[in-house]
């Protein structure tokens, strides 16, 4: 298991830069959603696993939002910061930037939030070190994630509530003006 003496946000910060071949292109031509997710899925365990000090496994990942697209041949790289430490689990911040190396124009193309627990080698949550802040954008960062967890949590309990609270006696009536046609 890891020593648990605090570890500062920069120990853990990693950066990997990745060239964007043509086999990670979709049908429209622009990389594909899920080989970016793959690669913040690595820089995210990179990242906790460096704080952490053990092997650690993705449980969630929050706002994936693709705000512009990435081209072949840009060089993409995936900025990585543990943000916010539980007692086993990391938020990791992720910043996702492509550039084109022709016009040397890098584009921000997403930002994302892993979640990460830690494991230990009998594969159960093992304690994590405590994250040390080292300026003001780490204690900005480290408390919008505690927000974003309690968010977080009361939109699980919202969803489970509506999953279990759904009328389809009313459905005709809730229905009406939705696209979609009720043939029992």
């Amino acid at each position: 298991m890891a020593d648990l003496l605090p570890r500062p946000v920069s120990v853990s910060q990693t950066t990997i830069t990745e060239l964007m071949i043509p086999s990670y292109a979709n049908f429209g031509g622009k990389i594909h959603g899920g080989i970016l997710l793959s690669l913040m899925d690595k820089v995210a365990y990179a990242c906790a696993s460096k704080h952490a000090g053990t092997y650690c496994v993705t449980v969630s990942v929050d706002k994936v939002e693709f705000l512009q697209p990435v081209e072949v041949g840009e060089l993409v790289s995936l900025l990585a910061s543990v943000n916010y430490v539980g007692r086993t689990s990391l938020v990791v911040g992720i910043r996702v930037e492509a550039q084109n190396v022709k016009t040397g124009i890098v584009k921000h193309t997403n930002s994302s939030y892993f979640t990460m627990v830690a494991k230990g080698d009998d594969n159960k949550p093992v304690v994590v070190p405590p994250l040390v802040l080292e300026n003001d954008e780490h204690i900005k960062r480290f408390l919008e994630a505690m927000r974003m967890k309690d968010i977080k949590e009361k939109v699980r309990e919202e969803m489970d509530d509506a999953k279990s609270t759904v009328d389809v006696v009313h459905a005709a009536t809730l229905l009406k003006d939705q696209r979609c046609i009720i043939q029992r």
